[in-house]
């Protein structure tokens, strides 16, 4: 597996900054190479994507999540990968998102490019692009403030 960790400061509260983040569909205008969610219930979105001229489709489903602080999600079919994204407030004003990521490269190019970093690369970009989005809005384009808790790990009850 090949793990990436990211942050962008944004300059707007962490309930704008979180809101807009569950706002799925609209991910496209700012996530490179993604063009299309359709978000299927509160917690499962599907994905088509297309990377470096390859189209892919897969669920995903969110496996934990708590307004203004985080969501975690993995995929149920297609590329193996997940991650959770956390929302840090640093001022009224500013929150510090943070994206980890972990994805298994399946084919011989998307190893390369994990080696060589282009998937980091558009993950900074797209968290660039994130921030542009919201604080050029100034407000979320809509909420889920679900409560969505994990699952027990192996030995808790």
């Amino acid at each position: 597996m090949t793990t990436i960790e990211k942050s962008v400061d944004v300059q707007v509260p962490v309930s704008t900054a979180y809101n807009q983040w569950t706002q799925f569909e609209t991910f496209p205008r700012f996530m490179e190479g993604v063009e299309r969610i359709t978000q299927v219930t509160p917690t499962r979105t599907h994905w088509h994507t297309k990377i470096g001229g390859v189209e892919r489709e897969f669920d995903a489903e969110i496996t934990e999540q708590h307004p203004d602080e985080r969501v975690a999600w993995k995929t149920i079919d297609g590329p193996p990968h997940g991650g959770v994204v956390t929302f840090h407030r640093l001022d009224d004003k500013t929150t510090r998102v943070s994206l980890q990521m972990e994805y298994q490269p399946e084919t011989l190019t998307e190893k390369a490019g994990a080696a060589l970093g282009v998937v980091e690369h558009r993950v900074s970009g797209d968290l660039k692009r994130f921030k542009e989005f919201i604080e050029q809005r100034g407000a979320e384009t809509g909420a889920w403030r679900g409560d969505v808790g994990r699952s027990p790990q192996q030995g808790e009850r």
